[in-house]
């Protein structure tokens, strides 16, 4: 019997409000914020309309009805496949969505609580891509302070290898929301502990690349805002290092938190899908064209 998330993706879509891309990935992180039914709609509106949403990564969804009217919203709005492992017990879950057809469900490699952790094989314009999607715990509970983060944190570490050894030819993204910040954040927050910081280093030791500083080394830039006002980087896109001269562009916009529709910022990406010419070789209009943009 198929499984819920494939289930969707026999769901006969409406037409996307834009063409997929054949010659870039383009990609959106975007916070559900464990949204209300009305609100996760809203959010699926806006999301949809966005031209460099082929793929859409959903971190912090709910498993009960507001979750379900994502996924709902999101088949209805164009796209083609939608990934929504459901867990066991009541928990928050990562959602994957893609314009195309051609994006199958993959086994996650992260062991623990892998509803917060699908994996995706997206085909675009003939080159295969690896989509990991991810949804770290936050601290949690006084008397459970860090038990979930960092017991996910340390599957995530130990999977990541696996990942990059299971592809090895094939690119990798891996986008979400980690509730860790870099070394050398500004503002620094001294709330964070060494094992957070070792956290956000394990993905380079696992041969990924932050995509955003990779393009922007000294830019300060947050995705969060705590109550003070101080500003948090807690999502994040890397990409297989191997392949990190394919990102096109990497930033953040925060239209959907001035809007009330989440409390994060989005991320958006532009990879391209085949190698990119030497430096001093003339690129294509095309090419170009798509980068200015």
């Amino acid at each position: 019997m198929s499984s819920p998330a494939e289930q969707l993706s026999l769901i006969t879509p409406d037409e996307p409000a834009h063409a997929p891309a054949d010659d870039a990935v383009r990609l959106l992180l975007f916070n559900a914020q464990h949204a209300s039914p009305d609100r996760s709609r809203r959010q699926a509106a806006w999301v949809a309309a966005q031209e460099d949403a082929d793929i859409a990564v959903f971190t912090e969804v709910s498993s009960t009805r507001g979750g379900d009217a994502l996924v709902t919203a999101l088949t209805e709005r164009g796209y083609a496949t939608v990934i929504a492992p459901q867990p066991a017990e009541a928990d928050y879950r990562t959602v994957i969505a893609c314009r195309t057809a051609d994006a199958q469900l993959v086994e996650s490699p992260v062991a623990l609580t892998p509803h917060r952790a699908p994996a995706a094989r997206v085909i675009v314009g003939g080159h295969d891509i690896i989509v990991l999607g991810l949804y770290v715990p936050s601290r949690g509970p006084k008397e459970h302070r860090n038990v979930a983060k960092r017991a996910f944190q340390d599957a995530v570490t130990e999977a990541l290898p696996k990942l990059h050894a299971a592809y090895p030819d094939i690119p990798v993204i891996v986008a979400g929301d980690l509730n860790v910040i870099e070394r050398g954040h500004q503002p620094p927050h001294k709330v964070f502990g060494a094992w957070e910081y070792a956290f956000y280093d394990s993905f380079q030791g696992a041969g990924l690349t932050d995509a955003f500083r990779h393009l922007h080394p000294d830019k300060i830039a947050h995705s969060w805002y705590g109550r003070s006002g101080n500003g948090f980087r807690f999502d994040h896109l890397f990409v297989s290092t191997r392949h990190a001269d394919r990102v096109l562009a990497c930033d953040y916009h925060h239209q959907v938190r001035e809007k009330g529709l989440s409390d994060h910022a989005v991320m958006t990406l532009r990879f391209a899908v085949a190698q990119p010419p030497p430096p001093g070789t003339e690129a294509s209009g095309h090419g170009r064209s798509q980068e200015a943009r």
